[in-house]
């Protein structure tokens, strides 16, 4: 399994929803919450060149947003 990252804030609905997504899918993953965390904030803006989350990456791949079609293609669901 590819190593999953995400970028997001408490009060996200949509980052809310992937990570849900994932949990609901047995997707182990990492979250990074960039309102609290600057570091992770500014690494996130260096890899997806954005403020908005969620930002998700999986293995190479970079996912603004939560676009569920996407996230199962990458993760083979």
């Amino acid at each position: 399994m590819k190593n999953i990252t995400i970028y997001s804030t408490p009060t996200c609905h949509y980052c809310n929803m992937a990570k849900e997504y994932f949990e609901a899918n047995s997707v182990a993953f990492e979250n990074f919450d960039v309102s609290q965390d600057p570091e992770k904030r500014k690494e996130m803006m260096e890899k997806s060149g954005q403020l908005g989350v969620p930002v998700i990456i999986i293995g190479e791949d970079i996912v603004v947003g939560f676009n569920k079609l996407k996230l199962a293609t990458l993760l083979g669901l």
